[in-house]
C-alpha cells in the first residue's frame, strides 16, 4: 500500500528541500477462492406443526373470550352504577 508522507510544518527558512520518493509496491494476487457457500440465514425460520397451530389457535381463542367477559362485566358495572345513581336521583326529587 502507498503511505504518504504527512508534512510537519517546519518554520520557514527559505530552503527548498525535494519531495519525497515513493516506490510503488507490486499488488500480488493470490488465487481464485472457492466458490462461495450461500450464507445461513441471520435468523432460524419458525416451522409450525399442526399441533402447534391448534394450540395457537386455541390460545387466542382463549384470550378474545376472557377479554370479552371482562368487558362486558364491566360494562354491566357502569349500567347498574347508572340506574342506581338515576334512581337515588329521582328519588330524591320526589321527596321533596
Amino acid at each position: 500500500m502507498l503511505r504518504p508522507k504527512i508534512p510537519t510544518n517546519p518554520m520557514p527558512t527559505g530552503v527548498v528541500t525535494p519531495p519525497a520518493v515513493i516506490e510503488p509496491t507490486t499488488v500480488i494476487r493470490h488465487p481464485a477462492a472457492p466458490a462461495a457457500v450461500a450464507p445461513a440465514p441471520a435468523r432460524p425460520t419458525v416451522q409450525l406443526t399442526p399441533g402447534a397451530v391448534v394450540a395457537l389457535v386455541g390460545g387466542g381463542t382463549a384470550v378474545v373470550l376472557v377479554v370479552g367477559a371482562v368487558l362486558v362485566s364491566m360494562l354491566l358495572a357502569v349500567a347498574i352504577c347508572a340506574l342506581v345513581i338515576r334512581s337515588l336521583i329521582t328519588a330524591d326529587a320526589q321527596r321533596r
